[in-house]
C-alpha cells in the first residue's frame, strides 16, 4: 500500500486519519505543522500527502509550494475546517484556491471516513494511471 504523510496541527485529526489509513493498509507518518512536515517529507519518500491549510508557523499553502518545488507530481490532498462560503464578499474559498495551486483534491473538515478513504483511493489510482499528469481537482464536502 501507500506511504502517506499527514500534516495537521490538530492531534485528534492526525490520530483519526492515521487510524483510518492504517486500517486500510497504508503506512502513515504524521507531523504537527508545515515546517516539521516539510522536514519529514525531505527525509523520506511518500506516495501521498495530506496538508491542513491553516496551521501555525508554516501553513499548508506554503508547505505545498515548497514541496512542489522538490516533487511537482506528488499528490497532495488539502484539508480545512473553515466553512466554504460561496459568497466571495465573505472571504476566499481556500480549498478551491489550494486545488488551483496544485493540490489534487480537498477535504472539508469534519469529513466522513468513507469520504477520506475514497479520496485517497481516487488519488492513488489517478497516480497509477498517469504519473505525467495531475488528476482533476475536486472538493469533498461532508454532509449529514
Amino acid at each position: 500500500m501507500a506511504k502517506i504523510l499527514v500534516v495537521d496541527d490538530d492531534s485528534a485529526v492526525q490520530a483519526t486519519i492515521r487510524l483510518l489509513l492504517e486500517r486500510a493498509g497504508h503506512s502513515v507518518v504524521v507531523a504537527g505543522d508545515g515546517r516539521k512536515g516539510l522536514a519529514i517529507f525531505e527525509a523520506g519518500e511518500f506516495d501521498l500527502l495530506f496538508l491542513d491549510i491553516f496551521m501555525p508557523g508554516m501553513d499548508g499553502l506554503e508547505a505545498m509550494r515548497l514541496i512542489h518545488q522538490q516533487q511537482p507530481l506528488i499528490p497532495i490532498i488539502v484539508m480545512s475546517g473553515r466553512p466554504i462560503d460561496r459568497d466571495p464578499a465573505l472571504g476566499p474559498d481556500f480549498l478551491t484556491m489550494a486545488t488551483k495551486l496544485g493540490a489534487v483534491c480537498s477535504l472539508q473538515k469534519p469529513f466522513k471516513a468513507a469520504a477520506l478513504l475514497a479520496t485517497v483511493t481516487g488519488c492513488l489510482d489517478a497516480v497509477k494511471r498517469s504519473s505525467s499528469s495531475a488528476a482533476p481537482a475536486r472538493t469533498i464536502a461532508s454532509g449529514p
